[in-house]
């Protein structure tokens, strides 16, 4: 018994040495591996913003993150918009990130829009979707391809698929994906407007401001 008693106790400090040399190596391998995967991530982004807004020498003159309520499903999601500029240092609109599921999980897209809400390109940032079906969503509605949204306005156009009234052909197979991504892109045309009229209100107090200061 007493033998039995110490085969148990000698097994419980094995195991507690393994959990505890298991848990540094990956702490270790975490921490190795976190600066390169974020910078990966980093490099990505940028390249994606260059790609959806059709400009490589663009400049990113500013990054918000707007949160936003939808009435459709009543949950709060969160938009990060940047704002581009050209070399000369022009307005080229904005791209934004915008998060909804899909049929496998997360969809993550990131949208280009042009300073009047027209689509430039898009590029799926993150997908879990079914390769070979959802997975699709990249090259689907790029210009060219029968699902098509590059140059649409979300303001404008009924961005939906055909089944729910909408002039967007589904990816075939796949209607549960091809929403999700259409979604996505309208929330992020609405985050845009949001941050717009945000602008707008801030220049016209900035502007009353000046006036009473002059008075």
């Amino acid at each position: 018994m007493q033998k039995l008693g110490n085969t148990l106790v000698n097994m419980t400090v094995v195991l507690t040495l393994v959990a505890i040399v298991t848990g540094v190596i990956l702490a270790y391998v975490n921490n190795v591996t976190k600066e390169p995967i974020d910078e990966q991530k980093k490099e990505t982004l940028a390249s994606g913003i260059k790609s959806v807004m059709q400009d490589n020498n663009l400049q990113v003159v500013s990054t918000d993150t707007v949160k936003k309520t939808e009435q459709e499903d009543n949950k709060e999601y969160t938009y990060v918009i940047y704002s581009v500029n050209n070399a000369k240092g022009e307005p080229l609109g904005k791209a934004v990130e915008s998060t909804t599921m899909g049929f496998g999980g997360a969809l993550k897209v990131l949208i280009g829009f042009n300073t009047s809400g027209d689509i430039k390109g898009y590029t799926i940032l993150e997908t879990t979707e079914t390769p070979g079906l959802g997975a699709k969503a990249d090259q689907w509605f790029q210009a060219g391809n029968k699902g098509s949204i590059i140059d649409k306005n979300p303001g404008t156009d009924k961005l939906k698929v055909t089944k729910d009234g909408g002039s967007v052909d589904a990816i075939t197979a796949s209607t549960i994906t091809s929403r999700a991504f259409l979604k996505a892109v309208n929330q992020a045309y609405a985050a845009t407007q949001i941050d717009v009229a945000e602008e707008e209100t801030g220049v016209a107090m900035a502007s009353e401001v000046g006036e009473q200061s002059n008075n």
